[in-house]
């Protein structure tokens, strides 16, 4: 499931699909295409269906395709990966071998490392250090996981909070009793920087880490979100009482935003619009 944005988007995913496989298909959400023609590397491939999706905001262009997926598995992806095929296979084979197993979460490799979890393990509690990323996620569409949706609030183009979705999304699946894992396994590369590491951190993202805080660990919050913003100055992504003001307003958020505990209860996003299929 590919989100992408703005007129070039379209080429951008295509530039990114593997040669037609056996089992493995691309839906691509197509956002602000200002209805820029389909790519010719498009046409006429049977593993390939194009969503047009006007509007803002990442998490509602993942929820775009989340509502419309039909595959057994769903890998969410950005249009700048380079898709690792041993990778993809040996994820087909894990969720194979587990049945039981509803959202796994593996690995993306990059020239900007990011720490992982050395070996296999349950996500019902996080490893420490631990943060997700959307692009490592694959969720098992029957019998649960297909329901969920990303926080619309929260991402890319969201109105305050541009951060946080993937850890709301992960929190929603455990809150709901689905079977969530890490495997260290590549499913793809991504050149520089994601948006959760950043040399500079944006307002968003800093608000985001303390409705994060409030979320994850309430009776700990007000001890943790001063040293969250203590480490992020100290990798001088911002001025630490800069810092510290964010993280307490997005822990009063995750304390306080009715909205927020309606999302982690299992209530849907709104609809996100209408959908143009090419």
């Amino acid at each position: 499931m590919i989100a992408t944005c703005g007129p070039d988007g379209a080429d951008k995913a295509a530039a990114m699909l593997l040669p037609e496989t056996p089992g493995i298909s691309y839906s691509i959400s197509w956002q602000d295409s200002g209805n820029a023609p389909a790519p010719v590397q498009l046409l006429g491939r049977r593993d390939v269906a194009l969503l047009r999706l006007e509007g803002r905001g990442l998490s509602r262009n993942r929820n775009n395709l989340l509502r419309h997926a039909s595959a057994d598995l769903l890998m969410v992806a950005d249009d700048d990966l380079r898709l690792l095929p041993d990778g993809l296979q040996q994820a087909r084979r894990i969720f194979a071998e587990n049945p039981e197993l509803d959202f796994g979460i593996f690995q993306y490799a990059s020239d900007i490392p990011k720490e992982y979890p050395a070996e296999t393990c349950t996500l019902a509690r996080l490893p420490k250090h631990f943060f997700p990323s959307s692009i490592e996620m694959i969720l098992r569409r029957e019998p649960r996981a297909g329901r969920l949706r990303f926080n619309e609030d929260f991402g890319l183009g969201a109105p305050r909070i541009t951060a946080g979705e993937e850890d709301l999304l992960l929190k929603r699946a455990r809150k709901a009793g689905l079977d969530c894992r890490f495997f260290p396994v590549t499913l793809s590369y991504h050149p520089g920087y994601t948006t959760g590491v950043q040399p500079k951190l944006s307002r968003g993202s800093i608000i985001s880490r303390g409705v994060i805080a409030a979320v994850e660990t309430p009776l700990t919050a007000p001890l943790r979100v001063p040293l969250c913003a203590w480490r992020i100055a100290r990798k001088g992504q911002c001025n630490f009482f800069r810092a510290l003001l964010l993280c307490c307003e997005g822990a009063l958020r995750g304390y306080f935003s009715p909205s927020l505990r309606r999302y982690l209860k299992g209530k849907q996003p709104a609809e996100s619009g209408p959908t143009k299929i090419n």
